[in-house]
């Protein structure tokens, strides 16, 4: 378990994390989101004991992580992937990590086994892929059994085949009653991951919840409409007091009314449906409603076309959110 305690650490006296505080439970995988510059770098380094926090404590299993006698059996982490020297091989670079722990050649050669590298083990790890070298690092990771595991965007590049298996390796990793944090801005995937979820933004607790809870009180449910006939539909949205936003696609995105009113409406009016689909909130939508308020790093993009109260489609510029 690893178990973080109103922490806080300063740059230059500004807060990178202020007054943070969440636990990582066994059994369960924590999806650990934020945008960037939100604390996420900095708090895994300091579960690590690879930065000091300037107040709070964090322990790992009840002990900080660097007094622990078997670190790499408490906390295994995966967090920069190209950290072994290019002209040692998959083998020797984790039989070296393996030494330090006690750990004969016999794990090493399972733990490359599981992670699909056994293979290669005799090659240099500086001529491997970006996927490769990522599962290495998982390897580096289990290399001592741990009871505690924390990954950092674990699936770059991995191939869709990879990223199933990472998906379920973790799962299964935690089904074994280890605690497992995972961080990733791959939103899609954490869905499909994740039980649990702690969101930060600019150092502080957004949300320690459910991935199910948060979802639930997302308000962002819409509908998916396609028609011949989008522009009598917008203004007709719009007199109905809705919000459309057409798609690249062709289709249009309704909020404010429900699939029945924009249904009815539409009927009402006789104009022709060719999909009317309610949309469900999502893991992505939840977080992006959350962190609106946190995002740090702002760029500037032409949106989706928008229809005004004439009917007409008309591309807006705006802030992304």
């Amino acid at each position: 378990m690893i178990e973080v305690a109103r922490v806080t650490k300063k740059y230059g006296g500004k807060p990178v994390v202020e007054d943070l505080s969440f636990t990582v439970r066994p059994g369960i995988v924590t999806g650990f989101l934020g945008p960037n510059g939100s604390g996420k770098s900095t708090t895994m380094r300091m579960i690590l004991g690879l930065t000091r926090p300037d107040s709070g404590t964090i322990l790992v299993d009840g002990v900080p992580f660097a007094e622990h006698r078997n670190p790499l059996g408490a906390l295994g982490a995966l967090i920069e992937a190209k950290a072994g020297h290019p002209g040692r091989s998959a083998f020797r670079h984790l039989e070296a990590i393996a030494v330090t722990a006690g750990i004969g050649a016999a794990r090493v050669r399972e733990v490359l086994d599981i992670v699909g590298l056994g293979e290669v083990a005799g090659r240099r790890i500086g001529g491997f892929s970006l996927g490769m070298t990522q599962r290495l690092g998982v390897a580096a990771a289990l290399l001592a059994d741990p009871s505690s595991l924390m990954f950092d965007e674990p699936i770059n590049g991995l191939d869709p085949d990879g990223i199933v298996w990472m998906r379920k390796m973790v799962k299964m990793l935690a089904a074994e009653g280890r605690a497992v944090l995972l961080s990733s801005h791959l939103m899609s995937e954490m869905a499909l991951t994740a039980d649990h979820v702690v969101v930060i933004g600019q150092g502080r607790l957004i949300a320690d919840e459910a991935v199910s809870s948060l979802v639930q009180r997302s308000t962002s449910e819409g509908v998916l409409v396609r028609s011949p006939q989008s522009e009598e539909l917008g203004r007709l949205v719009l007199s109905a007091g809705g919000r459309i936003v057409g798609e690249p696609d062709g289709s249009s995105r309704v909020d404010g009314l429900t699939a029945a009113e924009l249904g009815d409406l539409a009927a009402a009016h006789g104009i022709r449906l060719h999909e009317l689909v309610p949309l469900r909130a999502s893991l992505e939508q939840a977080y992006i409603e959350l962190t609106a308020d946190s995002v740090t790093f702002r760029g500037r993009e032409t949106s989706e076309p928008q229809y005004s109260r004439s009917g007409t489609a008309n591309a807006v510029t705006m802030e992304t959110r």
